[in-house]
């Protein structure tokens, strides 16, 4: 028969990354854990100040009194280094991993929104930690997919297509994932007022989200002349919140399509643009500040897509790489407006959006639904509940088998 637990499991939510957009996608879940399920002795890992600032602000400040916030260390002494190697490999997160293997020793089970995480055991020995996958984003690109998915105790999905997707490709087992929403959509707290508009007019705003991937990205072929289109169109709004990875580095590359890509600096002339609003990073590019507040969304293969449609609205998508997309499940997201292979059809494209929103809602509407399985419990609440449960699944295996051993 089962016994009580023995001893209080020791867990951390880990944001191990060079920039901060991961951090939503869980802290919601971390805030409920908290409040709901006190008995567990969690830290907060971080690698930027950044980081650990956008916890906080999520949890509020008597949540985060009652967390320890642990900063990893050893970055700076090879930053340039790190840099270099950063062009081809996420270099600066394994280097962190392996330069706090002491951090990680002391926990359970962590909780982490990537996969590099597992290199603690993968390479590192830390054989009887436990990984917890909660995914950031829910796109449908294949790297949403990927095979490393496997290796992870227990998977947070956020609905039906993961779930499919995961289960076909044998990603998750039975018992070991749970379909829990989407916390990101609680990471906004209820109740704050709304934030001072971006513009002082009541024009078509429009939302400029390319992705920084080398090889589907439209910012390299079409990026300049979707700058100087707006420049030129002061009829329109632009938000230009690209991927917060574009500009973080000077090259992108892709080893799986051996493409390399430089990142002009963005042309100062564009900053001084009344009707232009420019985010490179900020916690608005992250927190769905712009998402909730565009007219109309202009893209590639950003998984934001699926944030933006939360209200369905106008989508333009932009083909850059002659993609073969029609009927393939990593470009499902172009059915939801029109998409077009030169800038050239990009005005009747934004005069024609709010007439042809009807055209696309219904995809809108399955698409939607078919990726985030919500309900009237908050996302983050179940993703907590899902959490806790594999948590004292966890502590009562590990009791039982001490106990067996005694006997």
């Amino acid at each position: 028969m089962y016994i009580d637990q023995s001893r209080t499991l020791k867990i951390a939510f880990v944001y191990n990354h060079e920039t901060s957009h991961q951090v939503a996608h869980s802290a919601p879940t971390l805030k409920e854990l908290l409040k709901r399920h006190p008995k567990f002795d969690v830290d907060v890992v971080t690698s930027t100040a950044e980081q650990e600032e956008l916890v906080r602000y999520c949890l509020g400040e008597s949540l985060s009194a009652r967390v320890n916030f642990i900063a990893l260390r050893g970055g700076e002494r090879v930053k340039l280094l790190l840099k270099l190697f950063n062009m081809v490999m996420p270099a600066r997160r394994y280097w962190m991993l392996r330069q706090n293997l002491e951090v990680f020793r002391q926990y359970d089970a962590i909780i982490v929104p990537e996969w590099t995480s597992l290199m603690l055991r993968q390479r590192f020995g830390l054989e009887d930690l436990k990984f917890i996958f909660t995914h950031h984003g829910a796109g449908d690109r294949a790297v949403s997919f990927n095979r490393n998915i496997r290796e992870f105790d227990f998977v947070l999905l956020p609905g039906q297509k993961f779930e499919d997707v995961h289960l076909d490709q044998e990603l998750v087992r039975d018992g070991d994932y749970a379909v829990t929403g989407y916390p990101k959509f609680d990471f906004v707290k209820g109740g704050e007022v709304a934030p001072e508009p971006l513009f002082d007019n009541d024009n078509p705003t429009v939302l400029y989200n390319p992705h920084f991937d080398p090889h589907l990205s439209s910012w390299y072929e079409m990026g300049e002349a979707v700058m100087n289109f707006f420049k030129a169109n002061t009829a329109y709004n632009l938000i230009f919140a690209p991927h917060v990875m574009l500009f973080q580095r000077a090259v992108h590359t892709s080893v799986e399509k051996r493409k390399i890509r430089f990142v002009k600096a963005l042309a100062e002339d564009f900053k001084d643009c009344p009707n232009i609003h420019i985010d490179l990073g900020s916690q608005r590019s992250v927190d769905m500040t712009y998402t909730r507040a565009a007219d109309i969304y202009l893209g590639d293969v950003s998984s934001q897509i699926y944030e933006f449609i939360e209200e369905r609205r106008p989508c333009i998508f932009l083909d850059s790489h002659d993609a073969n997309w029609e009927g393939n499940p990593f470009y499902r997201h172009w059915t939801f407006g029109p998409v077009i292979d030169d800038i050239s059809k990009l005005p009747q494209a934004l005069e024609t959006a709010d007439l042809t929103l009807a055209r696309y809602r219904m995809a809108q509407e399955t698409g939607f639904h078919s990726t985030f399985d919500l309900t009237q419990t908050p996302s983050s609440v179940r993703a907590a509940s899902a959490i806790a449960g594999f948590l004292n699944r966890m502590a009562y295996t590990e009791a039982n088998a001490e106990a067996a051993a005694a006997e």
